[in-house]
């Protein structure tokens, strides 16, 4: 598998058009590696850091319905290393995603939430204990590297657009562990721009959630040795979580079956399906009307299977 030679990924435009506005989406579903996502851009970079040091094997955290555990697994097997992941036992459902993991080998040893930083401890001492040098990747792809993940991804929208001839009023993705959104902040920061980045969130709530974000973004400025920015630039939307991470209603159904139908673009309804759905609706509610709108596609296409048969009787 060769990891680290992926190409840019496509922009497409989109047949939406609410509000008399331009939609386009960037296809991150699309990188190469076990069914693309922002977590595959992020995992990428941590498995580059992991051979630097030099260890031998890898220790995760996420549910069951985890892309980024999906991914990181993946990898750890083509390159025939040890892969541990912890899970919180609240979340264990039959996914899609679950069924890749086993399919990878990883070994999951499942806890209550309250005791994942102790059991990830515990992990760590135990695989030291027997001789590995075990790396640890944060929940999500969590920290400097992931953010790193997504201004990369930020230069690839900036080629576009001096390609283009086009300029993004706004770009809206899914947002959870934060570091996709921090880094296409901390991207418009390095290069000055004017725009909207708008992370729709799939579970976390203000204040945390945008906090969160904000703290990578912060920690990601200062280690290149710029100024820190305040909460007020973060725009961190809570407003469509539902009933919380995993969670969708009919809405959120519907707007999966029209993507698909409409641009054969397939979304899932924990993360991408759901944001589409967040996205419009604020648009809606915000009154945004003839804009250049860009939504990135971060992936979670596994997980479109296990909606299947709600998308099929959905009207």
């Amino acid at each position: 598998m060769d990891l680290f030679n992926f190409q840019t990924t496509p922009i497409q435009k989109l047949s939406e058009n609410l509000n008399n506005n331009l939609f386009y989406i960037k296809r991150d579903d699309l990188l190469p590696i076990s069914f693309g996502g922002n977590k595959a851009r992020k995992a990428v970079l941590f498995f580059e850091d992991l051979m630097r040091e030099n260890s031998d094997c890898v220790v995760t955290y996420g549910s069951s319905s985890s892309n980024h555990c999906r991914i990181i697994a993946n990898i750890a097997a083509a390159k025939e290393i040890p892969c541990h992941i912890i899970s919180p036992s609240e979340s264990s459902f039959g996914t899609s995603n679950k069924k890749l993991i086993e399919l990878f080998g990883a070994l999951v040893t499942q806890c209550p939430v309250a005791e994942v930083s102790t059991t990830i401890a515990r992990k760590m001492e135990e695989l030291r204990a027997t001789g590995y040098k075990p790396y640890f990747i944060q929940g999500g792809g969590h920290g400097d590297i992931g953010t790193e993940a997504y201004v990369n991804a930020y230069e690839e929208i900036l080629d576009y657009e001096g390609l283009s001839g086009l300029h993004f009023d706004y770009i809206f993705h899914t947002t959870g562990t934060g570091t996709t959104q921090a880094g296409l902040i901390c991207g418009k920061i390095l290069h000055g721009d004017e725009r909207d980045i708008v992370g729709i969130s799939n579970a976390r709530k203000h204040p945390n959630g945008g906090q969160v974000v904000l703290d990578s973004v912060n920690s990601y400025l200062l280690n290149k040795d710029k100024e820190p920015i305040g909460l007020e630039a973060i725009a961190f939307v809570d407003d469509y979580i539902l009933d919380g991470y995993g969670s969708f209603n009919n809405q959120v159904l519907k707007t999966i079956k029209e993507v698909l139908i409409n641009d054969g673009i397939p979304m899932d309804a924990t993360y991408t399906g759901k944001a589409f759905w967040g996205m419009k609706e604020y648009i809606k509610k915000n009154h945004i009307l003839d804009k250049k709108i860009l939504f990135i596609h971060t992936g979670g296409t596994p997980l479109f299977f296990d909606n299947l048969e709600e998308l099929t009787n959905e009207r």
